[in-house]
């Protein structure tokens, strides 16, 4: 089996198969002890600006232009390269990376752009 990059709301159970387990956001979920999160590490730095974040609002509707703007700041950040040797280091040694989120909509959150973005990245 080869490792995955995949994406897993953070309020959903810790399983053995996470692998590497990343918090890709901004801030702290609410009602989510450290204990229970499970976390290896967390990125906050590779999440979105605050003022993406707030305009993108979690509407639908400026999901493809949030997706756009998102990958624009990964591209000329400085914090994705270094967490992208990070994660090829885990999938290198056949661990699965799990980039978790808080947001509620599984088909419209930054970590569905950043897994592309990092799977892109990769294929480059």
């Amino acid at each position: 089996m080869t490792a995955k990059i995949q994406i897993k709301r953070i309020y959903e159970a810790a399983a053995a198969d996470d692998g590497f387990r990343v918090l890709v956001d901004r801030l702290w979920p609410r009602g989510i002890s450290k204990e229970r999160a499970a976390l290896d590490d967390w990125w906050k730095d590779i999440a979105p600006s605050p003022e993406l974040r707030t305009w993108f609002g979690h509407k639908e509707e400026r999901f493809a232009e949030f997706a756009e703007k998102y990958r624009a700041e990964l591209s000329t950040g400085t914090a994705a390269p270094t967490h992208m040797v990070t994660v090829n280091e885990h999938l290198t040694a056949g661990e699965n990376v799990t980039l978790l989120y808080g947001a509620k909509d599984p088909k419209i959150n930054q970590a569905l752009v950043l897994r592309d973005w990092m799977h892109a990245m990769m294929d480059k």
